[in-house]
């Protein structure tokens, strides 16, 4: 295989050796720049620097965590890219000319980021060698496991701050409005694509927890209510912005705690929905300095407004699927259910009530990806630096939408690739086997598809066994 080739090439340590002596021996700007430093303009090595490291941690290391977690072979391969590849992009973020710039969080990050790079490639390198099956293996999976669940995490945070580094954002006047906007617009974001990962492919998780999506929902809701009821006034007198942040703290949590009793034994309920609605009608009417921040916020209010109206739809008019049609995996681009082609072996009314449930719950979190970027776009310095470039509400609203539908494209896909790769990919490819063990058959042409066989070793050969056929005396 690819990978362990890559893995086991002796030149690879040394290489990469070779590629971090000099960015550890770096050092980081202080206060002693010159003024044609920091205006200078940002030389091709730094703008290859950002293109290579947002493809490799915005696609790259994604998909292989995906792959990994579907046990794929193309795991390996995909994240040893993605290592060799982000080494090369850490090598260039120091050695660029042109525009220099000061100390920050970004550029400590970067160097200390290497400490979880290596400990991610030595369990992966340890885990290839399948030793110590039954002492230290096990742990060593699960460390594998977590460190690459945090990965997207530790990308999308490093590289908020190669942005705030970039732009010159973010100083000690403009940092507390900052940390509020990035921290809450990432929680939209996040809140929308975990709401698009249950409702597009975790029917199963959602009744095996025995809890409601809005369950989980409220009690998010109630815990962000009650770190921002106290983290939004910070002494002196009370402004009117202060009011209204810590008056939706207190509205979080107490729509929360309702929303959390109204859940209990599997319920249903719209309070998540409504809360989103009222957070919305606060934001369109939140008056700024500027025109253009003023036209923003509301546009980042009314989509909310509109995310929180139709998850009370969803909740409402459209259930979870209970039937076996809906067990399937909902990204199967082959199947009739999920194009304009006529089905001659189903009951059409059912999957077109199927297809309808399926569009309409892309509307809920695509629109809370969309606001959480309306809102972390949404700063004071951000809006300042648009108004001075010439940029009208119109082309800066409908950017941050064209970002916000690419964000929910990748979220999909990952979806997508989690459906049908991996220990996944036997299920998508054989929707007639509903059972398979041990040479024995059951298949249906109705069969759900996440009923799926047991996958067999490549180049087995055994015979299966139909029920009903005859039995040898």
């Amino acid at each position: 295989m690819a990978g362990d080739l890559f893995l086991s090439t002796p030149l690879l340590l040394p290489l990469v050796l070779t590629w971090i002596v000099p960015v550890l021996a770096h050092e980081h700007h202080g206060a002693d720049l010159t003024e044609e430093q920091l205006h200078a303009p940002v030389d091709a090595v730094l703008w290859i620097h950002i293109a290579l490291q947002a493809i490799v941690w915005g696609l790259i290391f994604p998909v292989g965590m995906v792959l990994g977690l579907t046990r794929s072979r193309w795991h390996v391969p995909v994240q040893s890219l993605a290592f060799a590849l982000t080494f090369g992009g850490i090598v260039l973020g120091h050695a660029h000319g042109g525009r220099q710039f000061p100390s920050s969080v970004h550029s400590h990050i970067g160097s200390w980021i290497l400490v979880p790079i290596f400990a991610q490639l030595g369990l992966g390198i340890y885990l290839k060698l399948h030793i110590h099956e039954r002492t230290l293996r096990p742990y060593a999976v699960r460390a594998h496991g977590i460190l690459g669940r945090i990965w997207p995490i530790l990308g999308w945070a490093q590289g908020l701050f190669g942005v705030i580094t970039l732009r010159g954002f973010c100083g000690e006047v403009g940092a507390g409005q900052c940390a509020a906007h990035y921290i809450m617009g990432s929680g939209f974001i996040a809140y929308g694509m975990i709401m698009a990962l249950l409702l597009v492919v975790g029917d199963n998780w959602v009744r095996r927890s025995g809890r409601s999506p809005e369950w989980w929902d409220s009690w998010v809701i109630m815990l962000w209510g009650i770190v921002n009821t106290f983290t939004e006034h910070h002494g002196g007198e009370w402004s009117a912005k202060d009011m209204q942040h810590t008056i939706l703290g207190i509205l979080w949590w107490a729509g929360g705690t309702l929303g959390i009793f109204l859940s209990r034994n599997n319920q249903r309920n719209v309070v998540p929905g409504v809360i989103i609605i009222l957070t919305g009608w606060a934001m369109s009417d939140h008056a700024q300095a500027l025109m253009l921040s003023t036209k923003v916020h509301s546009m980042f209010g009314y989509s909310l407004m509109l995310a929180g109206f139709a998850r009370v739809l969803e909740v409402c008019f459209i259930p979870l699927p209970s039937s076996p049609l809906s067990e399937r995996p909902p990204l199967d681009d082959n199947d009739s259910e999920h194009t304009l082609a006529p089905s001659a072996h189903k009951d059409t009314g059912v999957t077109a009530k199927l297809n309808a449930v399926r569009a309409f719950r892309h509307l809920p979190p695509f629109l809370l990806v969309a606001s959480g970027l309306l809102f972390m776009s949404a700063t004071d310095e951000e809006l300042e630096a648009a108004h001075e470039e010439g940029i009208d509400h119109v082309t800066y609203v409908l950017s941050m939408y064209s970002i916000a539908f690419l964000f929910y494209l990748l979220t999909i896909f990952l979806l997508h690739i989690y459906s049908t790769s991996g220990r996944n990919a036997s299920s998508a490819q054989q929707p007639n086997v509903v059972f398979s063990a041990e040479g024995i058959e059951l298949s249906n042409t109705g069969a759900s598809k996440w009923y799926a066989p047991l996958s067999r070793e490549e180049g087995a050969s055994v015979a299966a066994h139909v029920l009903g056929e005859d039995e040898d005396d």
